[in-house]
């Protein structure tokens, strides 16, 4: 029996393999920031953030007194409602795979569920610079009308560290919705979560410290609306006062984030 040599001309070369790449992160960030405001729960927190602004301040302008009229109060309260919606929007945008029932598709087509979670943090930070600066468009307006309509002179009375503090107490507040939407997954629960830790844990807390004299050089370091307020004032200064702002960030924000993603990585998506 002989064996046939085949020629390599005639021998047919295999067809390369295609390999797929990757979805940038930019497109990600995209389709998150869309995904925040198409439904109609995001669509009316935009809308209210664009209404309520506006509302508020000029309500300084009817109810203040001329004293009131600076930059400050405007700002505080052109941001007040956003200090309120924000948060609820970073939660909904991580719980609206579930509440929505697009998690299936979205981790389908990424299945690097990080990445997908990096994309809505990412986003989630762009709408909170943006709504800040909205804040501050609006207070400056309504700060220049306030002082022509009261006849003072107009008070610019916001440092630079005060902005940036007033910046970063929006983004922290946002990073806390943001954890508490990536550990409960429930707009329902993550939104109730919100309000007691904002509204009912700092009387608690300030309770516990009156009554129990051991608790409260703890308070500080613990009771994150301490350090929120802290930062609306721009009263955070000192190597202590960031320290406590840390603390309040590693308890409030990163573990539950961390504990929270740990648990998604494992979870099933239905």
């Amino acid at each position: 029996m002989t064996a046939t040599i085949i020629p390599p001309d005639t021998i047919e070369a295999e067809p390369a393999r295609r390999t797929a790449q990757p979805i940038p992160a930019t497109r990600l960030v995209k389709v998150e920031l869309r995904k925040m405001f198409n439904t109609r729960s995001g669509f009316w927190m935009l809308i209210s953030i664009g209404a309520l602004s506006p509302i508020s301040a000029g309500s300084l302008l009817v109810l203040g007194l001329n004293s009131d009229v600076t930059y400050q109060n405007f700002v505080r309260a052109s941001g007040f409602p956003m200090s309120v919606i924000l948060p609820i929007i970073a939660i909904l945008a991580v719980t609206g795979e579930w509440s929505q029932r697009s998690g299936l598709t979205t981790f389908t087509l990424v299945p690097s569920r990080e990445r997908v979670i990096g994309a809505k943090a990412i986003a989630t930070l762009l709408v909170g610079l943006g709504a800040v600066s909205v804040a501050f468009a609006v207070g400056a307006l309504g700060n220049v009308a306030g002082s022509a309509l009261a006849g003072v002179d107009t008070a610019w009375d916001i440092s630079l560290s005060m902005a940036l503090q007033m910046v970063l107490y929006n983004l922290v507040g946002m990073a806390f919705g943001f954890a508490l939407g990536v550990v409960l997954r429930n707009s329902a629960a993550a939104i109730v979560g919100y309000f007691v830790a904002s509204l009912v844990m700092p009387g608690i807390l300030a309770l516990l410290a009156q009554v129990r004299s051991w608790f409260e050089d703890l308070q500080p370091w613990i009771d994150w609306h301490h350090t929120q307020v802290a930062l609306l004032d721009g009263a955070t200064n000192t190597v202590k006062e960031w320290a406590m702002l840390g603390s309040t960030t590693m308890i409030w924000i990163v573990l539950p984030l961390v504990v929270g993603l740990l648990s998604l990585r494992r979870s099933e998506v239905k």
